[in-house]
């Protein structure tokens, strides 16, 4: 359970981090969004790295937990980093 709940942190945190920077927003909403949001977007993705650091450790320990977190980072940062460029690609066709 805790792996499900790190991963999800993980692709939320990736998901506010990359709405936090101005090429997504401007895909995705048209324009860019006002720099308050961009900075909560921005704080909110990396406490959510935190959060998520913190499930795995308390779940595994430190040596294990660092390596879990790591694969869960990778995973969650390449699927939206794929849904970001699928999303690019299906708007260009239109």
């Amino acid at each position: 359970m805790h792996h499900l709940l790190t991963f999800v942190t993980c692709l939320a945190a990736f998901a506010a981090l990359a709405l936090g920077t101005e090429r997504p927003q401007d895909e995705l909403f048209g324009q860019a969004l006002a720099p308050r949001a961009t900075w909560l977007l921005r704080i909110a993705g990396w406490g959510a790295l935190a959060v998520a650091l913190a499930i795995i450790v308390q779940a595994q320990g430190w040596g294990m937990g660092l390596v879990s977190y790591s694969g869960h980072t990778s995973l969650a940062a390449g699927i939206v980093l794929c849904a970001l460029i699928v999303r690019g690609r299906t708007r260009g066709r239109r």
